[in-house]
């Protein structure tokens, strides 16, 4: 029974106990407000920012005084060079040593390669033995001269004492006679016999391939071993030249021009090439000579053309198309050079001729510009404008200053 009734007291509600602390629900409401502050702020910066506008650019080129002519006849051609030889040793032989390679740059006179050199070797000691035979002959001579001169003069001194007869003194007088005449024989033989060696050296150094002039190696034809020849009409295994060596301070453009429109072309005419390996290098030239003389199966006439640049990208036997210029009137030299811009960027705003330049961030900015001359499809700008820069094309009316834009077809960042 106690049991029980201590149960029930445990049951019993206590009313005198202190009510339980309010929960403070005030904190939860200022942290749900603070998220929704958050989430409207950047909900604003999503939807409050502006969409880029999708526009087509192009860039502002300079304009130097040969962008201004105009192109009154195009061609085609190729680099060549008019100092160009293949080298090669005057005499046949066996090459011992080639000192050269492909690109590499020789200055006149500089040793390229050399020849087995045994048999002109052979040849100069023969040359040097037959002048030692031939100087100890005129020794040999002079000393039999001196003696006839002698006993010719001790014989006219007993003729005059009438001691000896007159036909011993002149047999006398003619071996003296005919002493001289062959020292100077002797003498002859000397100095062809010193020519004779002189010619022997000049066949030693044709064994020595020297450069004609500088230029650069661009083939290597001999190697070491190999036999070449001068007079070798190909087939074999002989050589006819060392290498082949090209003068780059020669090289000019050859393009063959229709008969039909050679009237076109003047000497001196200011051209503009450009090499196929190079699209976007505009290269200054000009007209040296047109060719006299008609190719009858192609109906074309050869112009010479000499570039006025200077470039180790420059080489023989490049693709190249050359553009003939019209002279540039002396009032046209005096204006500003300015930029050139396309048509389509320049646009009106207020009036007045205007062009929107794109920054390195992507928005625009409008510029007042001053047109120059019609150029085709592009227009002269004198002012608002530098090259380098980039501008949009067809600005659509509600472009302005500010506006973020993005190339068209790609994704904005």
């Amino acid at each position: 029974m106690n049991a029980s009734a201590e149960l029930l007291k445990e049951l019993r509600i206590d009313r005198k106990a202190p009510p339980p602390a309010p929960q403070r629900r005030w904190l939860w409401i200022v942290l749900a407000v603070i998220v929704l502050l958050a989430l409207a702020g950047g909900a604003w910066l999503l939807l409050g920012r502006a969409r880029p506008v999708e526009v087509r650019t192009a860039p502002v080129v300079s304009m130097d005084s040969a962008g201004a002519s105009a192109s009154v006849l195009d061609a085609t051609g190729y680099v060549v060079a008019r100092r160009i030889a293949t080298v090669s040793a005057q005499i046949t032989g066996r090459v011992e040593e080639v000192m050269i390679e492909e690109g590499q740059r020789v200055e006149q006179g500089q040793v390229l390669a050399r020849l087995d050199p045994i048999s002109a070797d052979a040849e100069r000691s023969l040359s040097q033995s037959q002048l030692a035979s031939a100087q100890s002959q005129v020794n040999n001579v002079q000393a039999q001269l001196t003696r006839a001169e002698a006993e010719a003069g001790r014989l006219d001194t007993l003729v005059a004492q009438q001691l000896v007869s007159r036909s011993q003194y002149d047999q006398q007088v003619a071996d003296r006679d005919a002493l001289r005449a062959q020292l100077e024989t002797a003498r002859r033989n000397v100095q062809v016999a010193r020519d004779q060696l002189r010619i022997s050296g000049i066949s030693r150094d044709y064994t020595v391939v020297r450069a004609p002039f500088a230029g650069i190696v661009t083939a290597k034809s001999a190697q070491p071993g190999e036999i070449v020849s001068p007079l070798s009409a190909g087939g074999g295994f002989t050589r006819t030249g060392i290498g082949t060596i090209v003068d780059m301070d020669s090289l000019e453009v050859e393009v063959d021009v229709g008969e039909a429109y050679i009237g076109r072309v003047q000497p001196k005419m200011p051209v503009q090439a450009t090499l196929n390996a190079y699209p976007d290098w505009k290269i200054p030239a000009e007209v040296i000579a047109i060719i006299p003389a008609a190719d009858r199966g192609k109906a074309t006439v050869k112009v010479r053309i000499a570039l006025k640049l200077k470039d180790p990208r420059i080489v023989p036997d490049m693709g190249v198309r050359v553009s003939f210029l019209e002279k540039e009137p002396p009032t046209q030299a005096q204006q500003p050079k300015g930029v050139r811009v396309p048509n389509a960027a320049i646009t009106e705003r207020d009036g007045k001729p205007v062009a929107f330049a794109v920054s390195d961030d992507n928005t625009v900015h409008q510029r007042a510009i001053q047109p120059g001359i019609a150029l085709a499809q592009d227009r002269q700008v004198l002012s608002g404008l530098s090259a380098g820069e980039t501008v949009v094309l067809d600005p659509t009316p509600e472009l302005k200053e500010g506006t973020r834009v993005i190339e068209a077809g790609s994704e904005a960042k």
